[in-house]
C-alpha cells in the first residue's frame, strides 16, 4: 500500500508542479502568451487555461476532493496534453518539444492508475 501511495504522490506532484508553473507563466510572462499565440491560441484563452490548470491541480492534490471531481481533472489534463502535442506538431516544433506533452500524459495516466489502486485497496 505504501509503495502505491509513493508512486501516486510522485507522479501527481510532478504533474501538479508542471501545471502550476505553466499557469503562473500564463499570468506573468509575455513570452508564454506570445508562445501560445504562435501555436494559435488567443490571449483570453491562455488566461482561462491557466485558471483551470490551477483548479485541476487543487482537485488532484487535496485528498478531501471527491473521486469524481478528480476524474474530471484527469480528463481535462489529458485533453490539455493531447491538444498541446498536436499544437506543437502542427506548429512544426522539434520532436523534443512536441514529445513533452506525451511524457506528461504518461505520468498523468500512471497517477490515475495508482489513485484507483489506492482507492480499491482501502
Amino acid at each position: 500500500m505504501k509503495s502505491k501511495k509513493v508512486v501516486y504522490w510522485i507522479t501527481t506532484s510532478v504533474i501538479g508542479l508542471m501545471m502550476v508553473f505553466s499557469a503562473f507563466n500564463y499570468f506573468t510572462s509575455i513570452e508564454a502568451i506570445e508562445g501560445m499565440a504562435r501555436l494559435g491560441f488567443q490571449p483570453f484563452f491562455v488566461k482561462e487555461l491557466g485558471f483551470f490548470k490551477i483548479l485541476g491541480v487543487l482537485a488532484l492534490v487535496i485528498p478531501q476532493v471527491p473521486i469524481k471531481i478528480k476524474e474530471w481533472a484527469y480528463a481535462g489534463f489529458g485533453i490539455v496534453f493531447i491538444s498541446a502535442f498536436w499544437a506543437h506538431v502542427n506548429a512544426g516544433d522539434p520532436v523534443s518539444m512536441s514529445s513533452m506533452p506525451i511524457i506528461f500524459l504518461v505520468l498523468l495516466i500512471v497517477s490515475n492508475i495508482y489513485l484507483n489502486k489506492i482507492k480499491v485497496s482501502k
